[in-house]
């Protein structure tokens, strides 16, 4: 049984089809990248398998389970227990430390620990920063601590928008590494980019179009 499955998915907005019949399957431990330009369905995609927005039409199943048509509340449950989100827009509360702001995940989870929370820092390496608030820490250092609120709570599948889109190059080789560490210790890895540097780094590859998968390709050139 696949993690996530999504058969025949469609997302209809008026006349307009976000995404139509798309169908994939991803596997536990897999790196997807789900690649295309500006309109080609990535970000409804990832509302979808986010449980922040639901299909039109179609099912989407994870741990084998139909979440499509459950409540909201059922969703933001599912979300919060199942799903780590990474997004561009770091969504950092500007008044609360490094270390608070990941203690917020775990706050919305279970019980916050400050030991644990400064453990997901170290993973990403900034320990040494946990009492810095958002403003007194690079761009490059924001989403790591991103990163590590996504990470605290052990989703099965860490979901990333477009996550090194406000970065440098030496910060996005910082975050690609921390990946490729999270993939080797069985991470399920799913990243939206339009930025095919990013992309291409990823196990396999999809691309859309028009709301439709276009290819699904497996990288020869995949690292690990």
């Amino acid at each position: 049984m696949s993690l996530l499955e999504i058969r025949n998915v469609s997302k209809i907005y008026g006349e307009l089809k976000a995404l139509d019949n798309i169908n994939l399957k991803v596997e536990d431990g897999e790196w997807l990248a789900i690649m295309g330009p500006s309109g080609s369905g990535k970000s409804t995609m990832m509302n979808i398998i986010g449980c922040m927005d639901k299909p039109s039409m179609g099912e989407v199943l994870l741990d084998g389970k139909d979440i499509s048509k459950e409540s909201e509340k059922n969703l933001t449950s599912i979300r919060r227990d199942k799903i780590g989100l990474i997004f561009q827009q770091f969504h950092l509360v500007s008044y609360m430390s490094a270390v608070e702001n990941v203690m917020l995940s775990q706050y919305y989870h279970s019980m916050p620990d400050e030991k644990e929370a400064l453990e997901a820092l170290e993973r990403v390496g900034l320990k040494e920063r946990a009492k810095h608030l958002p403003s007194q820490l690079s761009g490059g250092e924001q989403q790591r601590v991103c990163v590590a609120r996504a990470l605290i709570n052990h989703p099965e599948i860490i979901l990333a928008d477009e996550p090194t889109g406000n970065l440098d190059e030496a910060n996005e080789n910082i975050v690609i590494d921390i990946f490729r560490q999270l993939h080797k210790e069985g991470t399920t890895l799913i990243v939206v980019t339009h930025d095919p540097e990013v992309g291409e780094v990823a196990e396999r590859m999809i691309r859309l179009e028009h709301g439709r998968i276009i290819s699904d390709v497996k990288n020869e050139n995949f690292r690990g």
